[in-house]
């Protein structure tokens, strides 16, 4: 979507696929369902359709095209393991992100059960990808904390949680096997409460793990006035991944040729 972002995690997004639907609390006050409806009906818009899903093919090469090296959040407005995008599309996005190594990716979902299954079959190829991280969305104890467990048990290199809205205390986690954790509450008019103890809970247990913690936002109906510093300090935690160095303008060419030439434009 933007080589640019204000996601105080990340420096950009990518979004080759755009729309979602609801599956768990989390979900209520969606922020890219919101932003989304808003250019409904609009011609040509990026969101001309919506909210509604949809796969965006020509938004395949974009991270190649970007020479400086990115932490690159993938779809952003969207679920990449949404049930109805193709495990073939899915594993193009993937290739993608193979090829265009000087990049981490951030992948989240709420759908960690496919994410799991096609790990082990189609997209086992990217398992051990250290730029590649693969993340799942906690949001409370029913929704949230069984997806742990699959991420956990899910055959990838790099594992995250985003602890964002952090809807109720999550009580104790197992963070074996989980690389980073991000945590923030809700923002918006409707945004529901967070508690600070909640937080705090995570972020000690982070601590007993040796686990990278990065606190997002306190969140509310002007995050910008709320902040993000906890108790005094600002946690910007995050693995330590080395990347590959950025290659030429000529390079990157060549690399779009080649991606071009391997599974075409969509």
């Amino acid at each position: 979507m933007s080589s640019v972002s204000k996601i105080e995690w990340t420096d950009a997004t990518w979004n080759p696929t755009r729309g979602c639907t609801k599956i768990s609390a989390g979900c209520k006050h969606c922020y890219a369902e919101t932003f989304s409806e808003r250019f409904r009906g609009v011609p040509n818009h990026p969101f001309e359709y919506g909210f509604d899903l949809r796969l965006v093919p020509e938004k395949l090469y974009e991270p190649i095209k970007w020479q400086s090296s990115k932490k690159i959040f993938v779809n952003s407005m969207s679920d990449l393991f949404h049930k109805d995008i193709p495990d073939e599309f899915i594993y193009k996005v993937f290739s993608i992100m193979k090829i265009a190594d000087w990049h981490i990716y951030q992948v989240l979902t709420k759908r960690p059960e496919r994410m799991k299954k096609l790990f082990d079959s189609k997209l086992k190829e990217f398992s051990k990808l250290k730029h590649i991280w693969i993340g799942t969305s906690v949001e409370n104890q029913k929704h949230g904390k069984p997806r742990i467990d699959i991420l956990r048990s899910s055959n990838v290199a790099i594992r995250f949680l985003s602890i964002e809205p952090l809807l109720e205390d999550l009580g104790k986690l197992n963070l074996k096997k989980i690389n980073w954790v991000i945590v923030g509450g809700e923002s918006g008019n409707k945004a529901r409460p967070m508690e600070k103890q909640w937080v705090e809970s995570i972020r000690s247990q982070c601590e007993d793990s040796k686990v990278p913690f990065f606190f997002k936002q306190w969140g509310g109906v002007r995050k910008n006035l709320t902040g993000r510093v906890l108790d005094g300090q600002t946690f910007d935690e995050m693995p330590d991944i080395q990347l590959a160095s950025p290659p030429n303008r000529v390079t990157i060419i060549d690399l779009i040729k080649q991606a071009e030439w391997n599974f075409g434009n969509g």
